[in-house]
């Protein structure tokens, strides 16, 4: 099958030649003729198989029968992060070069004024973030009741950064006679449930098994002490013979720390996070695509949205807390059908991770085995996570309950307390001793009530009650 095979305009089939694609991939086969047909779709493809140009393309052609008015725009794209947004809207303008539409690209990190110019004039298609699309709402700056067209893209990255409710309000928003198209690389329960309340008998394409890397990547493990990975990275890079990389860390300051602990072994390295300026990661991506910089230590915002044609290997310096994470990180290399490398660091706190990607995946990764790599690996597959492994602090917990948890044997106690008994009651043992011997007169029950007055009752308590007045 063709590009031409799929009713594409000569327009969009020339901008389409100009970059060399020939043969559309599995899920812009199917999603394409579903789209130009106006139906609401569902697609789930595995990172890395086309699934922006598979409504990109369509899009486009829709979109160049009509204008757009002031302030308002035909069709809106969510995207969870900053570039994934910015990679759609390069999408848009490579595509649509032979069509004259207008685009906007609303993101966080930018002035707002020049995409408030570009609102005013009126735009095609917004590709936005929720965040900063919500913003311009608020502000009055953009009309919604005129999008024909919704897609949500990677609406499992948006479920998992929290962008479910901001997404909700935006639907809320749109005209409900609209499209909508709904694209992820897994599909959890939740966004189930956010297909079934917002498309309308949507078509559900699914080209590979959910959360499936691609069969081009070849996956590795290397088993390794937490604080020997940066050592042990070092010697992968070398043995791989790396030219270009990416690494991800879990956290924002473990990628600053990475990054320049390269630099001073004097690798051409460089960070890149969530934190960090737009400006300065824009700068840091194209200087990654061009060439300039070798290896890109990243957190799990470079996860989607980064498209580089020549990545043969990824490297994942923490395993991912959420397995889905997985896929995304490795699918940055072996795309477009070309083969790469993705090596994972597992240390013993990774090993709970780790196995949520095998259930994930449903089949183990095979260890890394080269004669080069100075590191002690296990011969089979890391056994299930032991309690000592993971919760140190049960370990630590019966020594600092220690004296509160010894309790006297039950035959102490009540030795104890006769002791107690026997220290207050011994000044009063001679008062007893003088009472009268069991020979002597019994006491009446009654004189036995009069507790702690012994045999001697007051002459007040012996005299008759006279009235209310007496007693008064």
């Amino acid at each position: 099958m063709n590009f031409s095979d799929l009713g594409l305009s000569p327009d969009l089939l020339r901008a389409v030649g100009d970059v060399g694609y020939e043969t559309p991939t599995p899920i812009q086969a199917q999603a394409i003729p579903e789209i130009l047909a106006r139906h609401d779709v569902v697609g789930c493809a595995q990172t890395g198989t086309g699934k922006t140009a598979s409504f990109t393309l369509p899009m486009i052609q829709m979109l160049a029968a009509g204008r757009a008015r002031a302030r308002m725009s035909r069709s809106l794209i969510l995207e969870p992060t900053r570039e994934l947004a910015t990679q759609v809207a390069e999408n848009f303008q490579v595509y649509g070069k032979y069509n004259k539409l207008s685009m906007a690209l609303l993101i966080g990190g930018v002035a707002y004024g020049d995409q408030d110019k570009k609102l005013d004039r009126g735009v095609d298609v917004l590709i936005a973030t929720p965040g900063r699309l919500l913003d311009h709402f608020e502000r009055g700056r953009i009309l919604l009741n005129d999008v024909r067209t919704l897609v949500i893209d990677e609406a499992d990255r948006m479920l998992d950064m929290g962008f479910i409710p901001d997404v909700e309000r935006i639907i809320g928003l749109l005209p409900p006679s609209r499209q909508t198209l709904l694209f992820s690389a897994t599909m959890p329960p939740e966004i189930r449930r956010l297909a079934n309340a917002f498309l309308t008998n949507p078509k559900t394409i699914s080209v590979a098994p959910p959360a499936s890397p691609a069969e081009t990547v070849t996956q590795a493990l290397v088993f390794v002490e937490a604080e020997m990975k940066r050592e042990v990275l070092r010697q992968l890079i070398g043995t791989e013979n790396v030219k270009t990389a990416l690494i991800f860390c879990n956290r924002k300051r473990d990628v600053d720390i990475l990054a320049r602990s390269l630099k001073r072994h004097g690798y051409n390295a460089a960070a890149l996070h969530g934190d960090m300026p737009q400006d300065r990661r824009t700068e840091t991506l194209e200087s990654f695509r061009r060439g300039e910089i070798s290896l890109l230590v990243a957190s799990d915002v470079a996860a989607r949205g980064l498209d580089i044609d020549e990545l043969p290997h990824v490297f994942l310096f923490d395993v991912p807390i959420h397995a889905e994470d997985y896929i995304h990180r490795i699918g940055r290399t072996g795309r477009a059908g070309r083969s790469g490398k993705a090596i994972t660091l597992v240390s013993p706190e990774d090993r709970r991770h780790l196995s949520g990607v095998v259930r994930m995946l449903g089949k183990d990764i095979p260890l890394l085995e080269m004669p080069g790599l100075k590191v002690e690996q296990p011969t089979a597959a890391p056994p299930p996570a032991k309690t000592e492994d993971h919760t140190p602090s049960k370990r630590a917990r019966p020594p600092s309950r220690a004296p509160r948890q010894p309790r006297p044997p039950a035959a102490e106690k009540p030795a104890q307390a006769e002791v107690k008994r026997t220290a207050v009651a011994e000044p009063k043992q001679p008062q007893r001793a003088a009472a009268p011997s069991e020979s002597g007169p019994k006491r009446r029950p009654a004189e036995e009530a009069h507790g702690g007055l012994g045999d001697h009752v007051p002459a007040f308590l012996l005299r008759p009650v006279r009235g209310p007045k007496a007693a008064a």
